[in-house]
């Protein structure tokens, strides 16, 4: 079996096929454990993941709340210290100290969730504009007021004079987050990462952000990761999803091969439970249980208290990424070989 690039899994299968085509950002066996307070226990967060972002792409993380598609956003940022594994930029290790840090950010910038809680609510959009200008330098040739006018334009706030001395507060929230695009936007990044930018916005200004993100990749050349646990807009937005549950991935392929032709059960789930106005009858969501606490993950697969086609491998081995089809991979028995005495000895065999 081999694993494609831009795609990995807790057993590093897709490390080999990153190397072989080298992504512009990548996480290899990324691993973030946080302290919970009493002796030894921790929060498994994120597990041992690989995930690679092709240049000019945009690649959607999905998974319902606690799934740590945002930790690894982070971790993506270098907001948080991974507890182990690598952060790659350019297939090399992101560089380290004061002025390293200074670089990956001019590189590498995040959009965070809550517009109303990211800009200050003392300063004005001239201001959330020109500090990053400042800090990392002015950019292209001309004055700062056309840098700040260029910024505007290209989130489509217009006309720019308009917007520049109004507060946080005179703005809508489409309106925030569009300056928040900006401000990510002002030091000239490679990378954006978008942790969920549509989730607080109503429904009938998401779409206008969700297109901004998709002109900024295809007029300008940027890679983005978009987080949400929306597996629709992720469809309509990104060239590739990955699903992650319980701090692992458990599928990833072009977008519209995972939500046309989903392999795991939980991405079946995700897809059951999602509004779909082409469906002639109700959802039927045959999963049972919530998200497991993640202080004392499941055993082997970790969907399987919740899977309907539970084996009696599945509590005892993490199951290993399997290609179902061609750049379509997803660790589950059902697809898997390498069980003790052959998967398929498995099947049927209900826990």
């Amino acid at each position: 079996m081999t694993t494609p690039a831009g795609y990995g899994f807790p057993d590093g299968a897709g490390t080999a096929a990153a190397v072989a085509s080298p992504a512009l950002l990548e996480v290899r066996e990324i691993t973030k454990h946080f302290p919970a307070g009493r002796r030894g226990a921790v929060v498994h967060a994120v597990d041992g993941v690989s995930l690679a972002l092709p240049g000019g792409s945009i690649t959607a993380i999905v998974g319902e709340s606690g799934s740590g598609k945002s930790t690894l956003a982070r971790l993506f940022a270098r907001l948080l210290k991974p507890t182990s594994g690598q952060l790659l930029l350019d297939g090399d290790p992101a560089p380290q100290g004061r002025g390293g840090r200074l670089r990956y950010a001019q590189q590498v910038q995040m959009v965070l969730q809550d517009p109303f809680a990211s800009l200050n609510p003392v300063h004005d959009v001239r201001y959330h504009l020109t500090r990053p200008l400042k800090v990392h330098g002015p950019g292209a040739a001309g004055s700062l007021e056309e840098s700040l006018t260029s910024l505007l334009e290209r989130v489509a706030l217009t006309p720019p004079g308009q917007f520049l001395g109004k507060y946080p507060h005179e703005l809508s929230g489409g309106q925030r987050q569009r300056v928040a695009i900006a401000r990510a936007l002002a030091v000239r990044p490679r990378v954006l990462l978008a942790d969920e930018p549509v989730s607080m916005l109503d429904v009938s200004i998401r779409l206008g952000v969700l297109n901004l993100l998709a002109d900024l990749r295809e007029n300008e050349g940027m890679t983005i990761l978009y987080i949400t646990h929306d597996i629709a807009s992720a469809r309509y937005l990104a060239d590739e999803i990955a699903v992650m549950y319980a701090g692992r991935l458990v599928e990833s392929a072009p977008a519209v091969s995972v939500t046309d032709r989903p392999a795991h059960p939980y991405t079946q789930l995700l897809l059951s439970a999602a509004p779909d106005p082409d469906r002639p009858k109700p959802a039927l969501v045959s999963g049972r249980g919530t998200v497991p606490s993640l202080l004392a993950p499941p055993t082997g697969c970790r969907f399987h208290p919740r899977c309907p086609h539970a084996m009696a491998v599945c509590p005892q081995l993490p199951p290993p990424p399997t290609e179902v089809a061609p750049g379509h991979v997803s660790a589950c028995w059902l697809h898997g070989t390498g069980a003790p005495g052959g998967g398929a000895n498995h099947r049927g065999k209900e826990t």
